[in-house]
């Protein structure tokens, strides 16, 4: 739409426009950001549903065969002791006193015992902060930040 304007001197008719009200069937600004916030959350909620869902399956065998593991592992343990008797038993029928054989045996698993603690002790001083994730996540926030004062 338009609107013909006659200067004062008999002027050939310039048109303006005639802005536009707006129209009961736009969404205000606002309406929109609330409605993509809406459909945002709505989303996100059902990715996590839909995530529970197809994990709640795997979790079970997950933690079933975790359990079979746990099982087979103290029955090792058992038989670890049973063979560590049986190795004292055996230095002991070698002529020695059962006594010294045991002690013997105790021995070598300390000595196990210590370098299993040592490699461990080693990797734990390999264990750094995860720099990458602490410089995007102030990178983040910071952004966020200024984002929010404009």
């Amino acid at each position: 739409m338009s609107t013909s304007y006659r200067g004062p001197e008999n002027e050939a008719p310039v048109s303006q426009p005639i802005p536009s009200s707006p129209t009961s069937h736009e969404p205000s600004l606002g309406a929109l950001v609330a409605s993509a916030t809406k459909d945002l959350s709505a989303l996100v909620r059902s990715e996590i549903e839909l995530a529970k869902h197809e994990v709640k399956d795997e979790v079970k065998h997950g933690v079933l065969g975790s359990a079979m593991f746990i099982v087979a592992g103290f029955f090792a343990f058992l038989a670890l002791i049973l063979l560590l008797i049986a190795a004292a038993y055996g230095l002991a029928s070698l002529g020695l006193a059962p006594g010294w054989a045991f002690l013997i045996v105790a021995g070598v698993l300390l000595l196990v015992a210590g370098a299993v603690v040592f490699i461990g002790i080693r990797q734990l001083k390999k264990i750094s902060v995860p720099e990458a994730t602490i410089r995007t996540t102030k990178d983040s926030v910071a952004t966020l930040k200024g984002s929010a004062l404009h």
